[in-house]
């Protein structure tokens, strides 16, 4: 197995911008304890705005660290957007704290990324999972899983005994959705793990339930052609049928990501104190966060670059990445030539295909507002513009919408379309 790596040798000054002023929403500082080896150590799960993260507090883990061998955490993802991004925010804060950090992911995400992520501190690494072009419509899913998990399991044994070797032994792993095969590496190198759920909390939940004695509940609560229609599981407010993934539903096509949900869910339940890292926060979803007796849930988030909330961070141009790539600039030009909060913005996500339909009708409906508007379209990644920043966000609520309607207010139209993307239209409902 080979790995592909590029370390990141460049200086980044560290910023670390404390609040001017006390305010409601400002997310409560935490110190989650990691266990790795046989010491407790005791690791910052930073905001992710370092607006709200005191700088003392910082300095004071760091100087903890460096009392101690360097931690090395090794973040193993799933090559796709969705993960990437709020994966590499989650290493921005550790490296902050002098934490060192691997960061790996398939060659196929590579060949896609405008940019490598670089930072020092952070080693990035590749593998190849045999489908290096990315997969592709029509390939098979049952041999594409086997082989991202075969390669992966090699390719991680592998850093981890050339890093301990190299006088650099990994000591936590975490992991986003579909890697819970990492664990099998941790275990046989005696290495913690920790899970980091890049969706809501209610999103984990409600699969927890549903193949922890609930599937019957929510099959028979879920009626389809009602949306409306109420379902109660243990912990959560009321949900519609309509809040829940498309993947616990009777029309569900796809049966192969479902039986990935299990499969986390029963790895975590093997494992005597599973710790996983959520991207929410308490003011958002407590509720959901402690839905759960048997696991750890910690709110971790929102995972998102501090430039969203009008911050500056160093490293986030550096630690962030996209894998759809526009050739044209002009719509920021477009942009900046808008008055602020009179541009409609609409996504529907990387991965969703709307009908010729739906693209058309959505069309018309942006036309006859009369409002100037810029649409992202995923295949083309060309941005339509109308002339008749945002004044509102038409987006199918994948949780980065959900987020941003949070913590900035930007009025949102959702469209819940598919998969996980329908939890977050109820939890910007409740906001």
């Amino acid at each position: 197995m080979v790995l592909i790596a590029q370390e990141c040798v460049c200086q980044h000054d560290e910023c670390f911008p404390t609040s001017s002023n006390s305010s409601a929403n400002v997310i409560p500082f935490s110190v989650p304890l990691i266990t790795y080896k046989n010491a407790l150590i005791s690791v910052l799960i930073v905001t992710p705005n370092p607006t709200f993260v005191e700088k003392d507090q910082v300095n004071y883990l760091r100087a903890a660290i460096t009392t101690m061998s360097q931690p090395h955490f090794l973040l193993v993802t799933f090559p796709a957007q969705g993960h990437i991004n709020p994966t590499l925010q989650f290493a921005k804060h550790l490296i902050r704290i002098g934490v060192r950090v691997t960061f790996i992911t398939c060659i196929s995400a590579r060949r896609r990324m405008t940019k490598v992520p670089t930072a020092q501190g952070l080693t990035f690494l590749t593998f190849s999972d045999g489908y290096d072009d990315g997969f592709q419509l029509g390939d098979d899913v049952d041999h594409y899983r086997s082989e991202l998990r075969r390669r992966g399991k090699e390719a991680i044994s592998e850093f981890i005994t050339s890093s301990e070797n190299e006088g650099k032994p990994v000591t936590c792993i975490v992991y986003t959705m579909f890697i819970h095969w990492a664990t099998e590496v941790a275990l046989k190198h005696h290495i913690p793990t920790a899970l980091l759920w890049t969706q809501p909390a209610t999103v984990f939940d409600i699969y927890y339930f549903y193949f922890n004695g609930y599937e019957s509940t929510i099959k028979a609560q879920a009626d389809e052609t009602n949306p409306r229609r109420s379902i109660k599981l243990p912990g959560l407010p009321l949900l519609d049928t309509r809040d829940l993934p498309s993947f616990v539903t009777a029309s569900n096509v796809y049966r192969w990501a479902l039986s990935l949900f299990q499969e986390q869910m029963d790895v975590l339940a093997d494992e005597s104190n599973p710790k996983i890292l959520v991207n929410t926060f308490d003011a958002l979803e407590h509720e959901a966060l402690n839905a759960i007796e048997n696991f750890n849930m910690i709110g971790i988030g929102p995972l998102i670059p501090s430039s969203f909330l009008n911050s500056n961070d160093s490293l986030d141009n550096s630690l962030r990445t996209d894998l759809f790539q526009s050739d044209s600039k002009d719509y920021l030009q477009w942009l900046d030539s808008k008055p602020k909060s009179a541009v409609v913005y609409v996504s529907f996500g990387s991965i969703a295909v709307l009908t010729k339909q739906q693209v058309e009708e959505i069309a018309r409906a942006l036309i006859s507002s009369r409002r100037p508007f810029l649409w992202v379209d995923h295949e083309e990644l060309v941005c339509f513009v109308f002339e008749p920043h945002l004044s509102i966000s038409i987006s199918i609520n994948a949780f980065l919408s959900c987020l941003n309607h949070s913590l900035v207010s930007c009025p949102t139209l959702g469209f819940p379309f598919f998969l996980n993307i329908t939890p977050p239209s109820h939890l910007i409902i409740d906001t």
